[in-house]
């Protein structure tokens, strides 16, 4: 059993007692006694939490300088206003520290510390399966990231009662009222993505895997919003492959990749082990977290979202018995931006230099609940895909474009939703998993046939092994068979319109980029 001790004053907010790195069977121990928490049939336990996403509009930067930044900001006054609060508060609480590493490239790796209430013990222990190990943990170790997190503390005057400040400079975030593990997790990796950025790299809200072919191992980096499908095509086996990554990478200049955590935060809906075998066998081990499933007498359902369809698994890489470390890779050689879309993108286009560098800056796909009620449905634009960069995107979309020219890696948009139309129209075709896998595969050996689009000049795949459907590839066909060639065209002339005046948003993007717009 860990010791329950002070808090050294000047190092964290002192608290009335603290325990230090607890094992991972304390921490289990310490969820169990939770009153939300529920043990499934998988041995291991879900808590279902009163905030089930995260919680953008309650999200400030700390800054004087809000024209530094595409997120809101909240002036150094009013943000100390909220320490001074946080701190009274964990004066009368037991907390949990966490110690670890984002990363674990010797040369990259930030040391960090989450601090968070006991009563929640499970974002404890989740963050724990997520950090890389530390060397010293304990009362020595020097983080250079740090989250601050009460999740029973409300902010008065804030969105929702609920604040999460976020300093730059000083690598603090504080977390009030918000019991959603994914504020933990991106708390570290938005203040890592800057500290990224000042290295002369990139962040990327990307998956990595590696995938083995008769021309040797290939490095692909898959980024897209989450519930877009970055999870599921990184674990997804072709030619037996391997992932990396699940969430996020720096991304460095000739190609070097980054990894930052240790383990998977999967979203679980319709989690199947058909489609999913690798996620859902991890997601069924003991040692795995559970959060905002639903469950019915123990038993958990994967297919239900009558509490809320972002349901989500913790597990550490080492549960799924086969990954590869990043510090093994070379260099990326594809990169695959996902984009959930319903209309008329392809399931893969082959994207040129500034091609590439548009349609990352654009991060068009469709909102899921991951964003929250705010997004899900909805056709949005995300620069890089990355919700949690805490700059200026021009700076993200110029840094990608700059990155490009030291890199020797191919770029690809996919599709993962569907073409014709959303679901429930007849009209429309799903690009399904097994879809989605066979172009994964294709790309990685090479032998996708390919020929030019007349309307947005990237190149579209002619044949796929693997997939049987022209349509997927080109939904011009889909929509010329059907009779609605001028709804396509009306689609493309509304697409090329909106992203100029898309674009016009980021002042300080290159002009490259801009003119890429077909």
């Amino acid at each position: 059993m860990t010791d329950v001790v002070r808090t050294r004053s000047g190092t964290l907010p002192e608290a009335r007692a603290t325990r230090w790195n607890p094992s991972p069977e304390e921490l289990r121990e310490l969820t169990a006694r939770m009153p939300n928490a529920k043990p499934t049939e998988f041995d291991n336990y879900n808590v279902q939490t009163r905030v089930v996403s995260r919680s953008k509009g309650s999200t400030y930067i700390i800054s004087d300088h809000p024209e530094e930044h595409s997120d809101q900001t909240i002036s150094p006054a009013d943000a100390q206003v909220v320490a001074e609060a946080q701190d009274a508060y964990i004066r009368d609480q037991e907390m949990i520290v966490i110690d670890g590493y984002i990363g674990n490239d010797p040369e990259y790796r930030v040391p960090a510390r989450l601090y968070i209430e006991s009563a929640n013990a499970n974002i404890a222990g989740m963050q724990r399966w997520l950090y890389f190990d530390a060397d010293n943990p304990g009362p020595g170790f020097e983080p250079r990231l740090t989250v601050i997190y009460t999740p029973n503390l409300a902010a008065p005057g804030y969105p929702s009662d609920r604040v999460i400040t976020v300093d730059l400079e000083g690598g603090v975030t504080r977390v009030l009222n918000s019991d959603y593990f994914g504020e933990s997790k991106k708390g570290g990796l938005r203040m890592w993505n800057k500290l990224t950025y000042d290295r002369g790299g990139l962040s990327l809200h990307a998956g990595c895997k590696v995938v083995p072919t008769a021309n040797g191992e290939q490095a692909m980096l898959i980024i897209g919003l989450s519930g877009t499908g970055k999870t599921t095509t990184t674990f997804t086996r072709q030619n037996d492959s391997k992932p990396v990554q699940d969430d996020f990478v720096a991304l460095y200049p000739g190609g070097l990749v980054v990894a930052t955590e240790n383990g998977c935060f999967a979203k679980t809906f319709a989690l199947d082990p058909k489609f999913e075998p690798t996620i859902h066998g991890a997601v069924c081990k003991p040692e795995a977290y559970l959060e905002n499933v639903s469950q019915h007498n123990g038993t958990i359902d994967f297919f239900d979202t009558s509490y809320t369809p972002n349901g989500r698994a913790v597990f550490r890489m080492d549960a799924l018995g086969w990954h590869k470390d990043a510090r093994d890779l070379k260099a990326v050689d594809h990169l695959l931006i996902l984009n959930r879309n319903e209309n008329i993108i392809p399931a893969v286009a082959r994207l040129n230099r500034e091609q590439a560098a548009l349609y990352f800056m654009l991060g068009e796909t469709q909102g899921t609940s991951a964003g929250g009620k705010e997004e899900e449905g909805k056709f949005l634009r995300v620069p890089g895909t990355n919700p949690f960069f805490p700059l200026l995107h021009d700076q993200q979309g110029n840094r990608f474009l700059e990155l490009l020219d030291s890199c020797s890696f191919q770029v690809y948009l996919l599709n993962t939703g569907r073409v014709g139309g959303p679901d429930g129209d007849d009209r429309s075709k799903k690009v399904t998993i097994p879809y989605s896998s066979a172009v994964v595969k294709a790309i990685a050996e090479g032998t996708i046939q390919w020929e030019s689009d007349p309307d947005f000049g990237y190149e579209v795949a002619s044949a796929v092994p693997g997939v049987d459907d022209l349509e997927i590839l080109q939904p011009r066909k889909l929509y010329q068979r059907q009779g609605r060639a001028d709804e396509y065209a009306a689609i493309v002339k509304r697409l090329k319109q909106e992203r100029r005046q898309y674009l016009e948003k980021f002042p300080g993007l290159h002009s490259e980029i801009v003119n890429a717009v077909a």
